[in-house]
């Protein structure tokens, strides 16, 4: 008996090329040879098209993502009425590209969540033994209502211990990068300095007190940031200068992705990565 393991691949494939490809290999005698070798490609292309393109719709699901997590973490979700899911759709050495479509109400300057990839190798280092932490993000907005309120940001951790989750007791800083903010929403705390030029950009910087660490946020003073490569070590060389942020502390997470307040929209991520060195 003959089974079939019907599958969803994320490109069209019309539907004559599946029927053909199911004949041939049914009768493979009386085929072709550049016909079995045009739908063998066929065979191939479903399975690549379908080896990824994972998506998580629970509140705190997590999948991994090649040297990533890509998590949910609708952390804020029920000081509103919506809903998210997150998608996988490659990761490769150290690359990930993944997209995330929300849609959320209510109680505009509440964060509804943050969808995300975390590394699970660019943690552990103190910021003093650092020689660079290159990184390099490509993101869009797919499709976006008018007037949502979001931002597009590393959300980077830093303690007195190695840890490596996110937000553990240990956190002394929450360090925010804003590569977007859109809707007139704004970082926790209040601004302190406008005009730093840091990896080829201007930024605001905002500080201020969350649960037991302080959170410093630079906020991209020129709009939109879509194609970012920079060394994050540049930031962690202008906290410890300028902030106060001892060079001892460690690096416990990078976390890369967006925090949702109101509006719909699908983020896509076409390419991301990032490493300590």
């Amino acid at each position: 008996m003959l089974r079939l393991l019907i599958i969803r691949p994320s490109v069209e494939i019309p539907l004559a090329d599946i029927n053909t490809f199911l004949w041939l290999q049914i009768h493979p005698s009386k085929t072709r040879v550049d016909m079995l070798h045009k739908y063998s490609l066929l065979s191939l292309a479903i399975a690549t098209a379908s080896s990824f393109s994972q998506t998580i719709t629970g509140q705190y699901d997590c999948i991994p993502a090649g040297s990533y997590t890509l998590c949910q973490n609708l952390w804020g979700m029920s000081s509103g009425v919506g809903s998210q899911s997150s998608t996988l759709n490659s990761a490769s050495g150290n690359s990930v590209a993944w997209s995330t479509t929300w849609t959320w109400a209510n109680n505009p300057n509440n964060v509804k969540s943050y969808p995300n990839v975390i590394s699970n190798s660019a943690k552990g280092k103190q910021l003093q033994s650092i020689q660079s932490a290159p990184t390099s993000w490509n993101w869009s907005y797919q499709s976006q209502s008018s007037g949502i309120r979001a931002d597009v940001s590393y959300d980077i951790w830093f303690g007195t211990a190695a840890s490596g989750e996110p937000a553990p007791l240990a956190s002394s800083y929450e360090i925010m990068i804003w590569l977007s903010g859109l809707g007139g929403i704004q970082p926790v705390g209040s601004q302190i300095a406008s005009g730093i030029s840091i990896a080829g950009h201007t930024w605001n910087l905002w500080k201020g007190p969350n649960s037991n660490w302080q959170v410093i946020s630079f906020v991209s003073a020129s709009g939109d940031i879509t194609s970012f490569s920079a060394d994050l070590k540049e930031f962690f060389n202008y906290l410890v200068a300028n902030q106060g942020v001892a060079g001892t502390q460690y690096v416990q997470a990078i976390q890369a992705g967006t925090e949702p307040f109101t509006g719909s929209a699908t983020l896509v991520t076409n390419s991301y990565s990032v490493s300590l060195q």
